[in-house]
């Protein structure tokens, strides 16, 4: 039956009316278990972040502390090289052997060489473990296709905004556990005066996140089922032959002109970063500003994206960058104001003024961060399989961007507990 009061909007067609009103259930089930294993790549990413500096220090890789941002820098530049190197080759095989087999090869190949990590004695070794590292964590374009094969467009936006909320909670984490559980032998040593755990003060964070790795991976191994159409049992190839869309590669994909602007855009927000003095300072900062983007992606993304096109979306949010880019000095103005420098340390009121500062830039800035959302859900809409390209260009950036923004605090004077520096 037709509503009472029609109107140009008014679906012509019974049946139409009915699919605008019918919904598509959540596969509860896998879209919990691929959360939960996508959340484990950002806790292991992370939560090197707060301690890197000071393990480096601790190693001996350098006398010159000035020196030590630019390790730092290769270092995190050391993942991201090798994630951009096999992102497009682990999203091709999993057209060939399938998401699942993908997925947990992924896995527990992650969890295993993060724990290695807690053993590293040299650079060399820690950028070994970083490269294999890299390469394990290359297959997250396959999480993104599973998510967009066991949805629909009726669902999307609900299951894409949980999913979306797997980064932020993860970076919230991850600095929290490389903050908290490093150097527990000298932080305490009633609880944890153990000589390993004092000869090897960065193993717990790891353990921690191994421990969080294999429980994705037992989670995606009992719950998570094969997605791709060919792989499906019933699935006839000669019935389904002239659906199939064609496959596109890179070249084809960034011919299409939105695909080519969302992947340079992306390319360009990856020149943000943050430079800290303190491992707890860092994972506490690093923690606020997840929570800020996680809190905005499950509270309020649903919403907006079922509201407002995600184009409309990503322009408004993109906008907020300049606004956080002209705040972000007046940091350094206020630190000067109540900044010891015999005591390398800031009062208690330039402290609280910092920080309530920090937390307004923060908020701001991961408004703005909703871009990436937005820019991800259009890739989502027109193909799973076109975000390789938006992670494989996003994670190229990164590189550059880590190793110019190192190379920043190289010369930097320490003392100020919390500096950034946005290019």
């Amino acid at each position: 039956m037709h509503t009472a009061h029609p109107d140009e909007s008014t679906p012509l067609l019974d049946a139409d009316l009915e699919a605008t009103k019918r919904r598509t259930p959540l596969p509860t089930g896998q879209l919990a278990a691929l959360c939960v294993s996508r959340l484990t790549d950002p806790i292991a990413y992370t939560q090197l972040f707060p301690y890197i500096n000071q393990m480096l220090w601790d190693l001996k890789v350098t006398n010159d502390v000035s020196k030590i941002g630019f390790y730092s820098g290769l270092v995190e530049s050391t993942f991201a090289i090798s994630q951009t190197l096999t992102t497009y080759p682990w999203a091709k095989a999993s057209d060939i052997v399938g998401r699942r087999p993908i997925i947990l090869a992924g896995a527990t190949g992650l969890a295993v060489v993060t724990l290695f990590l807690g053993f590293c004695t040299s650079l060399t070794e820690i950028i070994l473990v970083r490269a294999l590292a890299g390469f394990l964590a290359a297959n997250v374009a396959v999480y993104h296709a599973v998510l967009g094969e066991i949805t629909d467009s009726s669902n999307s936006p609900a299951a894409y905004s949980l999913y979306a909320f797997t980064w932020p909670f993860g970076s919230t984490i991850g600095p929290l556990i490389g903050g908290s559980f490093s150097n527990l032998g000298t932080k305490y040593p009633e609880y944890w005066g153990y000589e390993f755990i004092i000869s090897h003060p960065y193993f717990m964070p790891n353990l921690v996140c191994s421990v969080l790795v294999v429980t994705g991976l037992c989670l995606s191994y009992i719950y998570l089922e094969e997605s791709l159409p060919s792989k499906r049992r019933g699935y006839c190839n000669a019935d389904n032959a002239n659906t199939q869309p064609p496959r596109l590669g890179v070249i084809e994909l960034l011919s299409i002109p939105m695909i080519r602007s969302l992947t340079l855009s992306g390319f360009a927000l990856a020149f943000i970063g943050t430079s800290y003095d303190v491992v707890t300072e860092i994972g506490y900062t690093l923690a606020l500003s997840g929570a800020i983007l996680a809190t905005l992606q499950l509270f309020f993304m649903p919403t907006l994206l079922r509201t407002f096109r995600a184009s409309t979306l990503y322009h408004t949010s993109m906008c907020c960058w300049p606004l956080t880019f002209f705040l972000i000095p007046f940091l350094n103005s206020i630190v000067r104001v109540g900044y010891d420098a015999d005591s390398e340390a800031a009062d208690t009121v330039t402290n609280v003024i910092l920080w309530t500062a920090i937390t307004l830039i923060l908020i701001c800035s991961r408004i703005a961060s909703l871009a990436f959302t937005s820019a991800s859900f259009i890739f989502f809409i027109l193909s799973a399989l076109t975000i390789n390209g938006q992670n494989e260009y996003y994670s190229d950036s990164e590189p550059f961007a880590k190793s110019i923004i190192s190379r920043c605090f190289q010369r930097t004077r320490p003392g100020c507990y919390v500096r950034l520096s946005v290019l």
